[in-house]
Formats: C-alpha cells, structure tokens, sequence
C-alpha cells in the first residue's frame, strides 16, 4: 500500500512541477536573475518534498502553488511596470568606462579584481585596453562593449553590399525526411531525391543530416557513419 502512495505522490509532483514551470515560462539558467534562481531551487526541494510525501501530500503542493503564483506574479509586475524592475531584477552595473575601472560599483558587484578579469577572458578580451565599456548585468552576466579600433571589419566598412542570411532549414535528420520542413521550403521530394543522387547517395537513409540553405539555394548532406 506504501508503494503505491509513493508512486502516487511521485506522479503528483512531477505533474504539479511541470504544470508550474510551463506557467512560469523556462529561461536558460545564465538569464536567472537572483529571486529566479532561488525560487527554481526551493521550488525543486518542494517537489522533492511532495514525491515523498504520504500522510499529507497537500501541504508541500500548496506551498509549490504559492512559490509559483509569487514568481509569477513577480514577473508580470516587473513586464506591466518597468520602473518596478530595479527593486525586483536590479540593475546593470558599468565596471569600467574609457579606460576607467569604478571601484564602487565593483564592490556593488560583488566582484573582486580578479573575478572581472576572468570575466573578461570568458568573453574572450585578454587586454584590457580592447575593451570602452564592460557592463555587469543583473542576471549576472559581463555585456562588453568592445573599441572601435578594435572591432572586425564588416562589409559595411567597405561599402560593399551583403546578402541576407537566413537559418538553415534541417530536411533530413537520422535519415528520415522532414517532410513539413521540406514543403515549407518550396521543395518536394522529388527535388530532394535528386539533390541525393548528385551527392552520392541512394536516399535519405544514408543520410545523418541534410540543411537546406535558402541563400544558396542548396542542401548540404551529412553521411550516416
């Protein structure tokens, strides 16, 4: 009887756990900002709770309810108005400026010297000097603004006109069609089967991944091996 309260409770908070976060919405875990990030945490260990819950399954569910509702109402607060989101999210930090490292708004960060280095170097800027402005955000991220001198060339500097990028479309994936993806494409299968052939392959079961390229106007295979 034990065993079958435990599956029951186990199925009770997988359910209650899936309905929440589909409510609250996902974001990857570096966009957490603080109460985010907390509130994922005590949500888990409320789960975990209720899973094993026998005698009364109800009172960790209701405080799972009352965790979500708080996160969600939270974050419509923040969306419907804006000037409450520095209480609620914070706000971005400026670390240093033209050649200037503040001090203050380091220690305001929570940051020593060596941990925005780090930072730096996780964004890829070794020397400093590259760098006109680095921003502590307050999902604790490093948004850096990089010097003019310093940044890569584009077309643009060279006034010469590029064409537009699109994302590449995945036809074939584990050697099976993607029919919808195809058709959306403007392709049929008799297209593809040719596009098959003059690449070297029977069909699309030789086939680990095939991208449809709408600019090129072409598919690029990737072999089953």
């Amino acid at each position: 009887m034990d065993a079958i309260k435990v599956i029951l409770t186990a199925l009770l908070s997988v359910a209650a756990l899936f309905a929440i976060t589909k409510i609250m919405g996902h974001k990857q875990v570096a966009q957490l900002d603080f109460f985010d990030y907390v509130s994922g945490i005590t949500i888990g260990s409320i789960a975990a709770e209720l899973a094993t819950e026998l005698e009364k399954p109800y009172k960790p569910l209701i405080a799972l309810v009352i965790y979500g509702l708080i996160s969600l109402l939270l974050n419509l607060l923040s969306h419907k108005i804006p000037r409450t989101r520095k209480y609620i999210n914070g706000t971005p930090t400026i670390l240093m400026n033209d050649g200037k490292l503040y001090r203050k708004n380091l220690k305001k960060a929570k940051l020593d010297l060596s941990e925005f280095l780090l930072l730096c170097r996780e964004q890829g800027y070794f020397d400093l000097d590259e760098i006109q402005t680095a921003i502590f955000e307050h999902n604790g991220k490093l948004s850096v603004l990089v010097k003019s001198a310093n940044r890569p060339t584009t077309p643009n500097d060279f006034k010469i006109p590029a064409k537009a990028a699109h994302i590449g479309v995945e036809i074939i994936m584990d050697g099976r069609v993607m029919g919808e993806n195809l058709s959306r494409s403007g392709k049929d299968y008799k297209w593809l089967k040719k596009q098959l052939k003059l690449q070297g392959y029977r069909d699309e079961k030789e086939v680990f991944l095939g991208i449809f390229r709408p600019e090129e106007d072409k598919i690029t295979l990737y072999s089953n091996e």
